[in-house]
């Protein structure tokens, strides 16, 4: 048997190791590790969470990367209409890890009523939208299908309709202008099917969904004609690289802009949350560190004893560094234990009841998203364990100074 660890574990189930002087610092240290380790779970569930919920929002009304016409219109109405006539349309195999493309249009008009008027930009979808991304947004009705004929049902978001006084089922008129200032505009009567609500307020006070037929007929396009493609690709971090081959593919007289570049400014903000991450998890693997070394330096000094018998009847150094290396991992261990079941049970908490709001006009969400991956749990863990154990190797030094005559009279 391994007579260190032997030693250790004698040392770990006495009374007096519980009872003694140094059993609140050890408390301490324990509770700093447990409290680390909650701390450091719910900053990655949460970093992460926001950062992909607030993602996925953007991609939902956008798609991962867009093709268009190669022009400098940067509004969100669509000028210059394209052919669906396309070789990469409508299934892109040409290119791997792309999973689904769709036909748009986009055009601005106003919500008028009898006391309000609004302006909207009307997204015109077809027969193959991806819905996927309403459905979870959907709160009141049900989502619009749309085929080759004429539909005036659309989705509308919950702050237009708040704004508006609109609920399911009710119709309202939106006026579109026409390229000739002096003709009256276009009025098209539209009616209520359903009420998303993404929670990304900024494209919620936006986009109002309907059929893309309409947007052809305003605009006087032909059948063939629409706005913009969508893509959307199987893995966003070869966003880049999917984004170049599909640009490098398609005719030069077309251009693609991913997700990242539309909304530039939310992305940049959403990466610095990995340096939030990363600073919350160095803060506390230090904080618990150093907790740990004081508890291993006051569990030395009252085995200072033991720690002159052990050298008296020829243990060496390393043999008895060994010894209390063992007991803090077990302190460690137990710090991870009661961390890891107080850490997770607030995030499986928060994901199935949702227990912390947040504003959206700030945050892009309306409560705090969680994304747990035992992955980067068991990662964290062995990280936490391994590195809290190196910094013990320092303070451990302290046995070589001892001397067996005086460590055997120390009382």
């Amino acid at each position: 048997m391994n007579y260190e660890y032997f030693i250790a574990k004698r040392i770990i189930g006495s009374k007096s190791y519980k009872s003694s002087v140094s059993a609140p610092i050890i408390k301490i240290g324990i509770a700093a590790i447990a409290i680390g380790m909650v701390v450091m779970l719910v900053a990655i569930a949460t970093g992460i969470g926001l950062q992909q919920k607030i993602r996925d929002k953007a991609i939902a009304f956008n798609g991962h990367i867009t093709i268009s016409n190669f022009d400098t219109n940067i509004s969100d109405e669509s000028q210059n209409p394209i052919s669906n006539q396309q070789v990469f349309y409508p299934e892109f195999k040409s290119i791997d890890g792309i999973n689904h493309i769709q036909a748009v249009a986009t055009k601005f008009g106003v919500i008028r009523t009898a006391s309000d008027f609004e302006g909207v930009v009307l997204k015109g979808v077809g027969a193959d939208f991806d819905w996927r991304f309403f459905e979870e947004f959907l709160i009141e009705g049900q989502l619009p299908t749309f085929n080759s004929d004429y539909s005036n049902d659309v989705l509308i978001s919950q702050y237009l309709a708040n704004r508006l006084g609109f609920k399911v089922n009710d119709s309202f008129q939106m006026y579109f202008a026409k390229e000739d200032i002096n003709k009256p505009p276009s009025i098209i009567k539209y009616n209520i099917v359903g009420i998303y609500k993404s929670g990304f307020q900024e494209l919620d006070a936006t986009y109002m969904l309907g059929d893309i037929n309409h947007i052809r007929r305003l605009n006087k396009w032909d059948d063939d004609h629409i706005g913009h493609f969508e893509i959307f690709i199987d893995d966003f971090d070869e966003l880049i690289e999917k984004d170049d081959e599909i640009y490098n593919f398609i005719p030069s007289t077309l251009n693609t802009q991913n997700v990242v570049e539309k909304y530039d400014s939310v992305f940049e903000w959403i990466n610095i949350f990995d340096k939030n991450i990363y600073g919350i998890i160095g803060i506390m693997i230090v904080v618990a560190g150093i907790n740990m070394i004081t508890a291993l330096l006051v569990l030395i000094l009252e085995r200072t004893q033991m720690i002159g018998i052990l050298k008296a009847l020829g243990s060496n150094n390393w043999s008895i560094r060994k010894v209390f290396l063992y007991n803090a991992s077990y302190l460690i261990l137990l710090g991870l234990f009661w961390g890891n079941i107080i850490g997770l049970g607030l995030l499986f908490l928060q994901q199935k009841f949702g227990l912390f709001p947040l504003d959206p006009d700030v945050y892009y969400v309306t409560q705090v998203p969680v994304y747990i991956s035992f992955s980067y749990v068991i990662a964290l863990n062995i990280g936490t364990f391994f590195l809290c154990l190196m910094m013990l190797l320092i303070p451990s030094i302290v046995i070589t100074k001892i001397s067996p005559v005086k460590a055997m009279r120390f009382e």
